[in-house]
């Protein structure tokens, strides 16, 4: 397993992890209870996705992406394919045309996105894997979502904090506007979610990103 140096000003602010020993075990327990439950319970949904995205275009049903976890680990992460199969090949053509500013790569009509790619992002659909890397303990359910190497290396120290807690499948960025928000606004969000986490916190935020999760109008 490699692991991102984020040792910068010696930014990893651990002290945050140690004082919250109690809520970090009850937030593990919730994550693999249900993680557990929504994997067994998704299995026919699953299913009819990997179909769809196998008739449609060629490739792996599902893609494994490199991202920074807690204290600056890598892991690889569980997606749905929702674009072409050489899609990275043909990101650096695509970064003129980027819309988010900071090191994120985002584009609203990014030519690499298949037709049920389209939906199954519009839906969050595609992030339904990551339960497994919830169940895995490399995720939780919530928590600031894990960036890719090399944005990480391009982040400002205060960013660094975001890095002291578990990513997951949803935080305050997703039930915010999500890429409609700027990357700095972005980055803060997630520090306060690291200052206020809490079991009433994750539950709130849980409880709304089902009433954002069909037909996000700020989902790409």
């Amino acid at each position: 397993m490699q692991q991102i140096n984020i040792g910068r000003q010696g930014v990893l602010f651990r002290e945050q992890a140690e004082t919250k020993r109690v809520y970090c075990f009850f937030k593990r327990l919730m994550d693999i209870i249900c993680s557990l439950i929504g994997i067994i319970a998704l299995i026919p949904v699953f299913f009819m996705v990997a179909l769809a995205i196998k008739i449609e275009s060629r490739g792996p049903i599902v893609f494994v992406q490199k991202r920074v976890g807690k204290d600056g680990k890598t892991f690889g992460i569980y997606k749905f394919r929702s674009m072409v199969a050489n899609a990275e090949e043909l990101k650096d053509k695509l970064y003129d045309k980027n819309e988010m500013n900071g090191p994120m790569f985002k584009m609203k009509k990014d030519p690499r996105i298949t037709k049920v790619g389209k939906f199954i992002r519009k839906t969050s659909i595609d992030e339904l894997p990551q339960l497994i890397n919830v169940l895995r303990g490399e995720m939780s359910l919530v928590g600031p979502r894990p960036s890719i190497p090399n944005e990480v290396r391009h982040f400002d120290d205060w960013m660094l904090k975001r890095l002291s807690v578990t990513p997951g499948l949803t935080c305050y960025w997703q039930v915010s506007g999500r890429n409609d928000i700027e990357f700095r606004d972005w980055m803060k969000l997630d520090i306060k979610y690291v200052e206020e986490r809490s079991i009433v916190v994750d539950i709130k935020l849980i409880f709304k990103t089902f009433f954002v999760l069909f037909g996000d109008e700020h989902a790409r």
